[in-house]
Formats: C-alpha cells, sequence, structure tokens
C-alpha cells in the first residue's frame, strides 16, 4: 500500500498518466488516467478518466495496482 501511495503522490506532482486497477463490484476494473487529488488519512483520490475525462472519486482500499503509463 505505501509503494502505491507513493506512486499516486508521484502521479499528482508530475501529471503523469497511470494505470489504475481496482475492484468494482466486485470486477477487476484498468483504467488509463491522471490523479488529480490524493488523501491517505481520509483514504480516497481522485482521478480524471482518459476515455470520457470524467472525474472519479475513489477509496485507497479499492486500490490493486498503480503504475505509470
Amino acid at each position: 500500500m505505501e509503494q502505491i501511495n507513493f506512486t499516486l503522490i508521484e502521479a499528482l506532482h508530475a501529471n503523469k498518466q497511470v494505470y489504475l486497477t481496482y475492484y468494482k463490484n466486485g470486477q477487476r476494473v484498468t483504467q488509463t488516467g491522471f490523479i488529480q487529488f490524493v488523501d491517505s488519512l481520509g483514504n480516497l483520490f481522485v482521478f480524471i478518466d482518459e476515455v470520457f475525462e470524467l472525474k472519479n472519486k475513489m477509496r485507497l482500499s479499492e486500490l490493486i495496482d498503480v503504475r505509470f503509463v
């Protein structure tokens, strides 16, 4: 989890695009997007997906993996 937080913060500050893999309705989902906000204490982050350019608010605990594109 520490590595995921580090990657999210780096992506946020450097405006790097990431692959996010997370659980949604019991399914594994992978999306590409940009991190807009990270709150480690509040257990949430906001990302903008590449396809629809929509803001998505999500819990950090739902994340499986984060990688740079």
